[in-house]
C-alpha cells in the first residue's frame, strides 16, 4: 500500500495506459481522481471508475479536457475540495496525431497534438503546483508530478513531427519545474515508454509495429502496467530523492 490515502489525479485515465495507472494505484491505497473527455473505454470494458470500485478502492470521474484551463483548474479544485489536498499529478492525457511528415503536416493537426501534448501537460503541471504551494510537507514533499513522456521526445519519431515535438516538451518541462521548484519540496519526473501495447484500434498502415519490433531489444513489446509500475515508484515516497528524472520503460529501445 505504497499509496496508502494518497490524493491522485490522472489525466487520460480512461484508457489505455491511464487506465493502468489509475487502478494500480487505488490497489496501492490511493484515492483516485479521473481526468478525461469520456469514460468510454477505447480498448472495451467497464470504465475505471467502475473497475476500481469493484475491487473496493475509492475513484471519482470528472470530465477534462486538458488543452482547456478552465477544465484543468476544475478537476483540481474538485479533487482537493473533496479530499482535502492533492498529493500527486499524473499528466498521462496524449493523442498520436496524424502521423505525418513535416511537409505533410497541416497546421489544425500541430495544434491539435500541441494543444494536447504539449499545452495539457503544462496546465496540468501548473495547476498542480499551485496547489502544492499551499499544502504542508508529507513524506518530505508537498507534492509530486509524474508526466508521461516518451522515447520519441528523445529521438525521433519517424513520421510523427508534432507528436514528437510534443512529447520533447514534456521532457523538457519535467527538469525545469523539478529544478525551479526542488527547494519548494515539489517533485516532477517522467516516465517514458516505449512502444506499449494497448489494445486501442489502429488505422491501417499507421501501426509501425515492424519498426518498433527491430528498435526493441526484449523479446516482447510493452505492456501498460509496464509503465503503471514505473509510475507507481515516482509517485510514492520510495522515490525520495529522485527529481527532474525521465525513467525509460522501453525494453532497451534507447540502448540500442
Amino acid at each position: 500500500m505504497r499509496l496508502q490515502d494518497k490524493i491522485v489525479i490522472v489525466t487520460g485515465g480512461s484508457s489505455g495506459i491511464g487506465r493502468a495507472i489509475a487502478t494500480l494505484f487505488a490497489r496501492e491505497g490511493a484515492k483516485v481522481v479521473i481526468g478525461d473527455v469520456s469514460e468510454t473505454v477505447l480498448e472495451g470494458g467497464a470504465p475505471t471508475r467502475a473497475v476500481i470500485a469493484e475491487a473496493g478502492g475509492v475513484a471519482r470521474f470528472q470530465r477534462c479536457d486538458v488543452s482547456v484551463w478552465a477544465d484543468v483548474d476544475a478537476l483540481v479544485s474538485a479533487a482537493v475540495a473533496e479530499f482535502g489536498r492533492l498529493d500527486v499529478m499524473v499528466n498521462n492525457a496524449a493523442i498520436r496525431g496524424a502521423g505525418t511528415r513535416l511537409h505533410e503536416t497541416t497546421e489544425e493537426d500541430w495544434d491539435r497534438v500541441m494543444a494536447v501534448n504539449a499545452k495539457g501537460v503544462f496546465f496540468g503541471c501548473k495547476r498542480a503546483v499551485q496547489q502544492f504551494l499551499t499544502q504542508e510537507i508529507v513524506d518530505e514533499t508537498r507534492g509530486r508530478i509524474v508526466n508521461l513522456s516518451s522515447q520519441h521526445g528523445m529521438v525521433a519519431a519517424p513520421g510523427k513531427i508534432a507528436y514528437g515535438t510534443g512529447k520533447a516538451a514534456s521532457a523538457y518541462m519535467t527538469k525545469q519545474i523539478a529544478v525551479d521548484y526542488a527547494k519548494d519540496n515539489i517533485v516532477c519526473n517522467a516516465v517514458a515508454p516505449g512502444r506499449i501495447l494497448t489494445g486501442r484500434p489502429v488505422a491501417p498502415g499507421t501501426d509501425g509495429m515492424e519498426y518498433s519490433i527491430m528498435r526493441t531489444p526484449m523479446p516482447r513489446l510493452g505492456r501498460p502496467i509496464d509503465v503503471a509500475q514505473a509510475a507507481l515508484f515516482l509517485a510514492s515516497a520510495e522515490a525520495s530523492f529522485v527529481t527532474g528524472h525521465n525513467l525509460l520503460v522501453d525494453g532497451g529501445w534507447m540502448a540500442f
